[in-house]
């Protein structure tokens, strides 16, 4: 089976959400014996230098990448307005990519080509006109649906009116888009149904985040306790907006419940304001070298959400690493979790406070819920069982 996958940013080190799906998606097909072959989108925002890329998954595959500056500025964003494209999507498309792919479709024969999200839909025509194979398109999360929520809570007037607008345009590429493929993967039962209301008519299967179990070794030695936490990418807003909502409006009377209490915050590209942020229980760590042992060595995990779509892959982690997590529904959308057995629940200041107030004074309460959360993941993400259903609706795919 030879497969040809198109992603919008390189997927080494798999390091955040996108990534970590779209590798643990080539490392278990590998597994079954799957060609891979990877064409990406080499942005300068998550740029990676692959002459520095050791990775035995990366070394087993065949592997293309084209540099592209994807930035938004102010010229390119104000003659979008006079188009009819969506300038979320349109940034990732450059024709001298677009010549790359070319090349490589014209070198080789694929059964099957999957496209890792909506930015590099783009290149679909190019595809089309260079090869037979079945196409598949992986909806990562619902692309317009995450800007509906971000101009939601948007208070300065004339951003929210842009947000809203670019939301319209991209709703309505990513939705005459859908039907072009053979088949569409979506990443949650909540995401399947959303695409089919909005017209989907080809074939739609779900396939959550995959997790190597391997990976994922908890040390019970190392977690300290009372300690919350939370990681994420500080430059996707939603992580941004909703850790400000839970310093300013949760953390100040939290962290008068214990004086020993201490909330560690991680991620890429973590904005100043965090490190200046009045609180001597606060500890802002930035980028971790790795998130596996950083959330080993923690107690209980805050995901404190109020906008995005998709599914958290740091919860689905978070929870193979037998943590309680403490989640706005938001949060927890897509995972097949049920509140107070695997996972806490909290929408408001009073409910994370109630939360948070159980674990530290019931910490069975909390060892509790991470066995359970360890339990779920296992029965909902291995790798193993994901590789087989996505490789058997190749096969039928191909032999249809």
């Amino acid at each position: 089976m030879k497969t040809l996958i198109l992603t919008n940013r390189v997927p080494f080190p798999p390091n955040s959400g996108y990534p970590i799906v779209v590798y643990n998606t080539i490392k278990g097909l590998l597994r079954l014996g799957v060609d891979i072959t990877l064409f990406s989108i080499n942005t300068n925002k998550h740029r990676v230098d692959t002459d520095d890329i050791y990775d035995p998954v990366f070394e087993n595959i065949n592997f293309h990448s084209f540099n592209l500056d994807t930035e938004v500025n102010v010229w390119g964003a104000l003659f979008n307005i006079f188009s009819n494209e969506s300038y979320n999507v349109s940034r990732y498309f450059d024709d001298d990519a677009a010549k790359l792919l070319e090349d490589i479709l014209k070198e080789k024969q694929f059964d099957v080509i999957q496209f890792e999200g909506l930015f590099v839909v783009p290149y679909l025509d190019i595809v089309k006109a260079n090869s037979s194979a079945k196409i598949i398109y992986r909806a990562h999360n619902i692309e317009f649906d995450v800007w509906e929520r971000i101009a939601i809570t948007e208070r300065f007037t004339p951003r929210r009116k842009y947000l809203q607008f670019l939301a319209r345009r991209l709703k309505i590429y990513e939705t005459e888009q859908i039907n072009r493929f053979h088949q569409v993967f979506a990443i949650s039962e909540q995401d399947r149904h959303a695409i089919l209301r909005f017209g989907c008519e080809v074939g739609i299967e779900v396939f959550p985040v995959a997790l190597d179990f391997e990976r994922y070794v908890i040390n019970t030695a190392k977690p300290s306790f009372p300690t919350l936490f939370h990681i994420g990418s500080m430059d996707w807003r939603p992580n941004k907006e909703g850790l400000e909502w839970f310093l300013d409006e949760i953390w100040p009377d939290i962290e008068k419940l214990n004086s020993e209490l201490r909330f560690y915050i991680a991620g890429k590209n973590m904005q100043r304001e965090f490190f200046e942020y009045d609180s001597d229980n606060l500890v802002v760590e930035g980028e971790v070298f790795d998130a596996v042992e950083f959330i080993n060595s923690k107690s209980i995990m805050i995901v404190p959400l109020l906008s995005g779509s998709g599914m958290r892959v740091k919860i689905i982690e978070g929870m193979a690493m037998k943590k309680c997590v403490i989640a706005t529904s938001m949060a927890a959308e897509g995972i097949r979790c049920e509140p107070g057995k695997d996972i806490m629940i909290a929408d408001t200041a009073d409910e994370f406070y109630r939360s948070i107030l159980q674990c530290i004074t019931n910490p069975n309460k909390w060892h509790e819920i991470g066995e359970n959360a360890r339990k779920t993941v296992e029965r909902d993400h291995d790798i193993s069982t994901i590789s087989e259903r996505m490789l058997n609706i190749y096969q039928k795919l191909v032999s249809a």
